[in-house]
């Protein structure tokens, strides 16, 4: 095209706003699932050669990597995280390889004596397991599991985040709007499937969205109101320095939706559309990410009325999710970010020029009229080759300029 060269932050607004910018955006950990393990972000410095600096693992359930400036410049990154966990302070910390590294102080780790790990909440109790040889933390702790009647939910302690907290982040985004060019993603959430799903239990709450009625209809509208006070609470502390939103709700598996649309247009949607609509109605120059895994092709029509604009990871290798047909039949009304690169398949196992020739084609395929941010399909996992993940971001680099 031949314009002129874009600082990140007018890059990836040009995107957003399905306009072609100077090159396609990249992220790499704009948010905790476009981002790396540490067991994998350990061999990428070193092949890197960058020795300064500090493994942090910000999120510790996942075991990710705060990537580091050193490196979001190497490879052309244009956003940010503004997440809590991401700000420290910090306390030392051991990955499962034994390399020294770093997580949140507020993080409470027991190590038992069979080689397990435990993440504790304020009263000691253990709400997540890493076993023995394992890399991740899964949850253990259903807090809402036993609940019975209207009376159990409205007795539990939704949460939030505290003035402190929302202090710390509101000077954090200040400094990233004003002493960097970046793009700014704020780390929200919002469930509704996966906040249900954590709370009673992944069975329990299918049970609970089979059944229907009262208990069902109290406990989304308890989530929801929760969810839009800490909300409003949020943006007041940040919205006028952020350009995304991100929320979460994986509503997908590797063999399509976990839910029917019924279901979905049901019990979902309405909360959905509540929480995304009030983003839209009190800050509209905020766009809102939807992190939202597996086959959800059904679902995209849904999502977009609910007010979804941007859509990620974009898992193309699962049911209903052809490249070629998202962009065809949703890239007028949907910003894809993500699908640059298989993470089950081509990245892992691939050579780098195989790497180079995937991130080629759906760069064609996703580029065109804007409306595409440029990462590879979730987070990068343990045993990716850094040659890979190198030639990953050279080719978006190389590929992605219009």
């Amino acid at each position: 095209m031949g314009q002129r060269t874009m600082n990140s932050r007018e890059r990836v607004l040009t995107a957003l706003a399905h306009k072609e910018p100077d090159r396609v955006p990249i992220d790499f950990g704009g948010m905790r699932s476009t981002g790396i393990m540490a067991l994998a972000y350990v061999p990428l410095k070193r092949y890197l050669g960058i020795e300064e600096g500090s493994i942090d693992v910000f999120d510790v359930g996942q075991q990710l990597a705060l990537v580091e400036e050193p490196i979001l410049q190497r490879f052309n990154v244009d956003v940010v995280p503004l997440d809590l966990d991401a700000l420290g302070p910090w306390q030392p910390y051991t990955l499962p390889d034994g390399t020294p590294a770093r997580i949140p102080a507020r993080y409470r780790i027991e190590y038992a004596e069979d080689g397990s790990r435990y993440i504790l909440n304020d009263e000691g109790r253990r709400v997540a397991a890493m076993p023995p040889d394992g890399y991740y933390f899964d949850a253990i702790y259903r807090p809402l599991a036993d609940a019975r009647t209207v009376d159990d939910l409205k007795a539990f302690s939704w949460g939030g985040r505290s003035d402190e907290e929302l202090a710390r982040l509101r000077e954090a985004a200040q400094r990233l709007y004003h002493e960097t060019d970046y793009a700014i993603m704020g780390a929200f959430g919002g469930n509704i499937l996966e906040a249900g799903q954590g709370l009673r239990g992944w069975e329990q709450f299918m049970l609970d969205l089979a059944y229907g009625g009262p208990f069902l209809e109290t406990f989304l509208e308890l989530l929801t109101e929760n969810h839009l006070r800490n909300l409003e609470r949020y943006l007041n502390a940040v919205g006028e320095y952020i350009q995304i939103i991100q929320m979460g709700d994986d509503l997908g598996t590797q063999r399509g939706p976990q839910i029917s649309v019924d279901t979905y247009r049901r019990w979902i949607k309405p909360y959905h559309k509540r929480i995304y609509g009030w983003v839209h109605d009190h800050y509209p120059h905020i766009y809102v990410f939807l992190h939202c895994c597996g086959g959800v092709y059904e679902l995209i029509p849904d999502l977009i009325d609910a007010g979804v604009d941007i859509l990620n990871p974009v898992q193309t290798s699962a049911h209903g999710m052809d490249p070629v047909q998202l962009k065809r039949e949703f890239g007028r009304d949907l910003v894809f970010w993500g699908g640059g690169c298989e993470t089950q398949s081509t990245l892992p196992h691939g050579t780098p020029a195989e790497v180079r020739e995937q991130v080629k084609e759906r760069l064609e395929i996703f580029a065109p009229d804007g409306g595409y941010v440029f990462n590879q399909i979730h987070n990068i996992q343990y045993g990716v080759p850094p040659e890979n993940i190198t030639a990953m971001f050279e080719a978006a680099m190389d590929y992605g300029v219009y």
